[in-house]
This record gives C-alpha cells, structure tokens and sequence, in this order.
C-alpha cells in the first residue's frame, strides 16, 4: 500500500505570515476597522471565522469572510514564502514511493495559490478543516502521518490515527506540541528527511 503523509499549509510547508499581514492591512484599511495584523499573524493555523472574531460582531463574520477572501489573492500570495526544508520533505515522500498531501484550514483554492505560486506540488489539497476536522481527510486518503506546526494539528493527527509529526516553526513551541501528544517533534522540515527515512527503515 502507499504510504500518503499529510502536511499542514501556513507555518509548516509556507510562511504565510508576510502575505497574511498585508492582506490583514488592506482589510482594515478597507473596512475601516483597526486590526492588528501582527497579532493575527502571530496565532495562524485556526480558521478565518476565529480570527475575525477577535474583530467583528458575530452576525457579520460569514460578510467579513467574503470580503476579505476577496482581497486575499492580491495581497497574500505574493509575500508569501516556503518554509525551509517544505519542497525537499514532499520529494522525500515521493521518493519513497509515497504520497504527499496538505489538508489545511485554509480554504482550497487559496491553499492552492500559495502552493502553485511556490512551485510545491502536493498530489492533493484539501482545505477548509481544523484540529480534528482534520482526520476526515487523512482517514479518506489513507495517511498514516501527519506533519503540521499547531496542537490542533497533533489533535487531528491523533483522531485519524496517524503518527503526529511536529515542526516547532509556528505558534506552538515544542513544549506544547509534545505536551499536546506530538510522537515526534522537530525543530523544522529541514530535519524531516532524516527523520522519514529512519522511520521507514
């Protein structure tokens, strides 16, 4: 059977930090409303809903959502850069005859910008779940790993049964992650390799 690993998106295979600060910018430029677009950045990986609601009444997130997805496009993709280690742990996947996937909260076709925009490419992208949400696509394609930089990550990995590989390069540190239930934790993805190709020994 083929082996299929899981990534998550924003702070493990891209650092979208830079873009989503400057989409933030824009949007609250255009709405009006002072957002602190460093502190958003600095709590990536729950959904879009959560964030705006730091910001906004609850009866006009879902308006908010659309609006702002509007200006993502423009102002996110461009900044946005790979993690260090992101293109060579989907090739270290592949060349062992696996598969690589990246399930995110973000929504899909922006995942999809991200990744086509920087040259990652995934066999398949799916968006729109979080923490255990998660599960619902490593258990569709079968993965027995998931990588991700968040404790919801590690909750996700944990429900679809797959060993929850960490990367300490987002808003978790390492002592979070391992306390959430992390089976391996690594600095960055730079170490993934190693790390895949012991595991497969």
């Amino acid at each position: 059977m083929t082996l299929t690993v899981g990534f998550d998106l924003d702070m493990t295979l891209i650092d979208s930090r830079p873009g989503i600060k400057a989409a933030f910018q824009a949007f609250s430029a255009e709405t009006g409303v002072p957002i602190d677009a460093d502190l958003a950045v600095s709590r990536l990986g729950p959904p879009l809903h959560h964030e705006l609601a730091h910001w906004f009444p609850e009866a006009e997130i879902e308006e908010r959502v659309v609006q702002y997805r509007a200006l993502y496009p423009t102002y996110a993709i461009g900044p946005s850069l790979a993690m260090p280690g992101a293109r060579d742990a989907i090739q270290a996947v592949r060349d062992a005859g696996g598969r690589a996937i990246v399930v995110t909260a973000k929504n899909g076709p922006h995942a999809e910008l991200h990744l086509s925009h920087l040259g990652i490419d995934p066999d398949a992208v799916i968006g729109g779940l979080w923490a255990e949400g998660k599960a619902e696509a490593l258990r569709e394609y079968r993965a027995g790993v998931y990588v991700g930089d968040h404790t919801g990550d590690v909750r996700g990995a944990a429900t679809a049964g797959a060993v929850s590989v960490a990367v300490a390069t987002g808003p978790c540190d390492e002592r979070e992650l391992r306390a959430a239930g992390a089976d391996v934790v690594l600095p960055d993805l730079t170490e993934f390799r190693p790390w895949w190709e012991a595991y497969q020994a």
